[in-house]
């Protein structure tokens, strides 16, 4: 009898450990596809930015608010700030949520005339 009692405990405690690395492996897939979401939300304007002639008014020095976009209920917002330092522009995009957390997705480029 003892042996079936202990067995069970060793059974359970294994049984408790499972079900607490699925509920992690489960946050983890919703964090990536939060990111990936993230990552297109910004990859399209980032490439529109970098592709505007040198002296655009899009790309004049400081920071720029680009509008947010909801993806899946996710609503993700977007900015971007631009220094100038002689013939090169920086381009710093970054694309912030909150699923319960604060995040931010920054990309940088430089561009020169």
């Amino acid at each position: 009898m003892i042996e079936v009692m202990i067995g069970s405990i060793l059974l359970a405690i294994g049984l408790l450990a499972v079900g607490s690395l699925q509920i992690t492996a489960i946050r983890g897939n919703t964090f990536s596809g939060d990111l990936m979401q993230a990552t297109y939300a910004a990859q399209d304007r980032f490439e529109f930015l970098k592709n505007l002639p040198f002296d655009h008014s899009l790309l004049n020095e400081g920071s720029h608010q680009d509008g947010n976009v909801t993806v899946l209920g996710i609503v993700f917002k977007r900015s971007y700030s631009i220094d100038f330092d002689g013939s090169l522009k920086t381009i710093h995009y970054a694309v912030s949520w909150n699923d319960s957390r604060d995040h931010t997705l920054t990309f940088s480029t430089a561009r020169s005339q």
